[in-house]
């Protein structure tokens, strides 16, 4: 807390010294009535528009804030300044034009903004600064007449010198604007004149603070921090005027802790003692003081060390030395007031703070570039964010041009940002949007920053092999309903699903154009069958952290945007979507698995080794025997290694592994031995059958219930229970950490009900009523009908399947037709249906289902839509998720739906 106050009394200190600034003769300011309003909007006036200082990481005490209104004009080219000139309108500074808080609300190519103001007397002397958070895309500006400075690029602040053109009282400030928008060729990220779909509305001209500060001849541009965690240093580049002497301290609570002096443009070594580590959970903040000459500004910095590494046999990212799973959101900046630009500084923190809230540790700030105060809360309230850069405009646009501006505005954004604490990743390239160079890309931007992961395409990127795939550090999938998953990690790249979900709930009076918005996934009635659905596919992304080495995961989206009604919140901030507590549990879910406190109970689970050297090696049992083995591919091993995780006999916060292929018997430890033993009921069984989850090494450890501090180890070929530094050979602590942390994988048998190969069986309908009817398929379409004894032939044939080994996994079954061999039941677009093997991966996960068990039978579960089973809904057959936006995802009865009865076959 008293680092918080300290900063913001620093803010409030800069803001009460802005001067009095002469109001500029303009038409009256109204803003117009925009589709939805927030909670903030009735708060912006021409006295109030973003009154803090925006850039928390170089300030200054002495600043004049140029936001309010300004005279306003469309103009046919920026070439010629209207000096002198009343402008007809007024606009809103620093909100786009687009926007309804501008006052305009309409797009201009080219425009005209002017004002003017005074310097105040106490800055005689210094060099005056213009400064601007960012204006797209060409800007011109003219003091007094006199042409000061020329800047391009829609999304990086900069500055003109504009002392030689001042004259005393007042001075005219004309800012000419030129964004043409669609069709051009520089970075616009989202923004479209007509938009739709995936496409939003332009933020033209003027999006960010524009202010004055004046500074001495020798004076600090940009301080580029580094932390060096291992040394316990800060490694700190003063940019500015060049060849300066410059002196850094460190101070926490008003208190130096740390000094150094040097050169500006040279590193510089300050000293952290005992460095207090900034992370998601701890979100310290150091603040930093910078003299040179009489130039001192103020900024601030976080300790922590960013990386990627072998944990447990998976390339994790890493935070502070330890893999931390990033659990973010999409977060793509827009407001329905202001467009690109948060109508208040309390609504830009707000998003942040929600997105904590539900859970979230990071932001992926999608296409586009924000604030610098959007980082500093960040920052300040512990978000990893994920920055994207913002794409051309074209899909293909690769011109020489495009490529120009792209990589001069990329290479400025990294520089502006790399002393951003919670900054993670850089993302060059989203989904092959304007793709090119793709490896030298990746060069260009660890050449200006060394430090952070590089998302070389996010959704787009692929296979070592693949030219295209450059020498980024992420793999990079994009799945919103899961299907199929994602691809693993490899042996220099982490793996990551960089965009899911997509969940869609309208929600009338809060719509941008109502009725028309659209999900990236289905539509849902209510909160339950949403909440409901977030937790399925979100349970999917805490299983796929161990089985499939996830280390990233981005939901789309934070709050709805225009017509896209995916969001936690509706666009105007005004109604959360979803339960707070039921999105933070699964949330929470995902970060226990990552770090290894929690095992999916009621599910099939398979215990990897996860010691370098032996991370092929999974536990199973051998005659009655724990051990550990390579898969070999056998139905034995497999089966021997897979255990259904059940509630603790002991305690059901921890877990028992039961036997998959022999019920009844669990892993339990006798006289330090883990064996399969079949429980006996007694107290002293279920206490050395009850493991709890801790956290291990990048995983699972296994501590036993009743002997606290002994943890499962493998030791050899053998398992045991085992205490660091104990007095058996199994118990040394050499590679104790690691060889007691287990990953909780995908079941290598993946099916928890036996079905018999190769015989053919009729599938049954249990639910109440409807028991004489019978999976079949009739013109090419699966469905149930009615069979007896008396039913034709033809429909009997038709309602008998050869149940085969799974074509795309063999510990699951796919279903041939009996009377059209070759011809197999699989899904699309949820629909069950008869079809001929198209021979690709996708058909063959279609045709497969895994066989888990069902009260009085079996229910069938897709092995690709996760979370869904074959359902039987009035005639038709689908596959089905509980709680889903579907009428055949009906909770109603699903459990019942979802359970077939395996009989005899209607046909021999």
């Amino acid at each position: 807390m008293r680092r918080f106050l300290g900063v913001a009394t620093a803010f409030l200190i800069a803001a009460g010294s802005v001067a009095a600034v002469a109001p500029a003769a303009a038409a009256a300011w109204e803003p117009k009535v925009p589709p939805l309003t927030t909670p903030w909007t009735g708060q912006v006036s021409p006295d109030n528009a973003l009154p803090e200082y925006p850039r928390p990481q170089l300030v200054r005490s002495e600043w004049q804030n140029l936001n309010g209104v300004w005279e306003f004009t469309g103009a046919p080219n920026i070439n010629t300044p209207p000096t002198g000139q009343r402008l007809p309108e007024s606009v809103l500074v620093p909100y786009p034009i687009e926007s309804a808080l501008s006052g305009i609300m309409r797009h201009e190519d080219s425009m005209f903004y002017r004002r003017t103001f005074t310097v105040p007397d106490g800055w005689a002397g210094r060099r005056i600064m213009l400064n601007f958070g960012a204006v797209t895309w060409e800007t011109r500006v003219w003091v007094n007449g006199t042409q000061v400075g020329r800047h391009t690029g829609g999304f990086d602040a900069f500055s003109f010198d504009i002392t030689g053109a001042l004259r005393d009282g007042d001075n005219e400030i004309i800012v000419g604007a030129y964004s043409p928008v669609d069709g051009n060729r520089f970075p616009i990220g989202k923004q479209r004149r007509n938009p739709d779909g995936i496409w939003y509305t332009a933020a033209s001209g003027i999006w960010q603070t524009v202010w004055l500060e004046p500074v001495a001849a020798q004076h600090v541009t940009r301080l580029d921090t580094t932390p060096d965690v291992a040394a316990g240093m800060l490694d700190l580049v003063v940019q500015g005027s060049p060849g300066q002497q410059v002196r850094a301290e460190v101070l926490t609570g008003g208190t130096v802790v740390g000094t150094a002096t040097g050169t500006s443009g040279s590193r510089l070594r300050v000293p952290v003692p005992n460095a207090r580590l900034w992370s998601p959970g701890d979100p310290f903040l150091y603040d930093l003081r910078v003299t040179m000459g009489s130039d001192v500004v103020t900024g601030y910095f976080g300790m922590r060390s960013l990386g990627k590494a072998m944990v447990g046999g998976v390339m994790r990212p890493l935070l502070n030395g330890r893999f931390v799973f990033q659990l973010g959101t999409l977060d793509q900046g827009y407001w329905p007031d202001g467009i690109y630009t948060a109508p208040t500084d309390e609504a830009l923190r707000f998003d942040l703070e929600r997105q904590k809230a539900l859970g979230f540790n990071m932001v992926r700030k999608h296409i586009k570039v924000e604030p610098a105060r959007w980082f500093y809360w960040a920052d300040r309230l512990g978000l990893l964010v994920w920055q994207d850069m913002p794409s051309l405009d074209a899909v293909d646009d690769t011109s020489a041009e495009s490529r120009v501006n792209f990589e001069a505005e990329l290479r400025r954004i990294v520089d502006q940002l790399k002393g951003i604490t919670s900054i993670v990743q850089w993302v060059p390239f989203n989904e092959g949007w304007g793709e090119y160079d793709n490896s030298r890309i990746v060069d260009v931007v660890r050449s200006h920053d060394p430090t952070r992961l590089i998302n070389h395409n996010s959704g787009s990127n692929c296979c070592v092999s693949d030219p295209m795939a450059g020498n980024g550090d992420v793999i990079d999938d994009h799945a919103y309903q899961m299907s199929g998953g994602t691809r693993t990690p490899d042996a220099t790249r982490i793996a990551v699903l960089g965009e899911y979900g997509g969940l869609g709930r309208r929600v009338p009076g809060h719509e941008w154009e109502p009725g028309a918005g659209f999900a990236y996934g289905a539509l849902y009635p209510d909160e339950n069958s949403l909440a409901t659905r977030y937790e399925t596919i979100t349970a999917e992304v805490a299983r796929f952290v161990q089985t499939r080495g996830l280390s990233g995961s981005v939901y789309t989206e934070p709050y709805d945007l225009e017509n896209e009604v995916n969001g936690f919140y509706t666009y105007d901030r005004r109604v959360l979507k979803m339960s707070e507590a039921r999105v933070r549990a699964v949330n929470q879910r995902v970060l226990d698995a990552a770090n290894g406190t929690s095992v999916n109970q009621g599910e099939l689970v398979s215990l990897r080794v996860t010691t370098p050297g032996y991370t092929n090696r999974y536990l199973r049992h051998r005659d009655a025997l724990a051990r550990t083995d390579t898969d070999d591919g056998s139905d034995v091993l497999k089966q021997d290694a897979t255990y259904w995780a059940r509630p603790g006999l002991a305690s059901a916060a921890c877990v028992s592994f039961e036997s998959r292929n022999f019920p009844g018997r669990y892993l339990r430890h006798a006289n330090s031995r883990l064996r399969n033993d079949p429980g006996d009921g007694t107290a002293g069984f279920a206490g050395d059958a009850t493991f709890c989850p801790r956290q291990g090494s990048g995983a699972t450890a296994l501590e036993s219930f009743n002997q606290p501090g002994a943890f499962v180890r493998h030791y050899a070929e053998s398992v045991y229970l085992a205490r660091s530094g104990g007095p058996n050979p199994w118990d040394t602590p050499a590679s104790f950490a690691a060889d007691t942390t287990w990953a909780a994988v995908i079941p290598l048998w993946r099916s928890g009900a036996d079905l018999t190969r190769d015989a053919a069986r009729s599938f049954r309908v249990t639910t109440p009523g409807f028991t004489d009817r019978y999976l079949r398929h009739r013109d090419g379409l699966a469905r149930t009908d009615v069979v007896t004894a008396a039913s034709p032939g033809l429909l009997k044939a038709d309602a008998t399947f050869v149940v085969r080994r799974g074509l795309a996994d063999p510990s699951c079954f796919s279903l041939e037709s009996r009377n059209f061999p070759g011809s197999w039941l699989r899904h699309a677009n949820f629909r069950v249906r008869l079809s001929g093997n198209e021979g690709t991966d996708l058909f063959r996960r279609d045709a497969t289902f895994c066989a888990q068990p069902g009260t009085g039978g079996v229910r069938l579960a897709s092995l690709n839509e996760l979370g869904t089973h074959v359902r039987h809904y009035a005639e038709e057959v689908w596959v089905a998720a509980n709680g889903g936006a579907q009428a055949y995802d009906n909770p109603a009865s699903y459990a019942q739906d979802v359970t077939w009865s395996v009989t005899a076959p209607w046909t021999p």
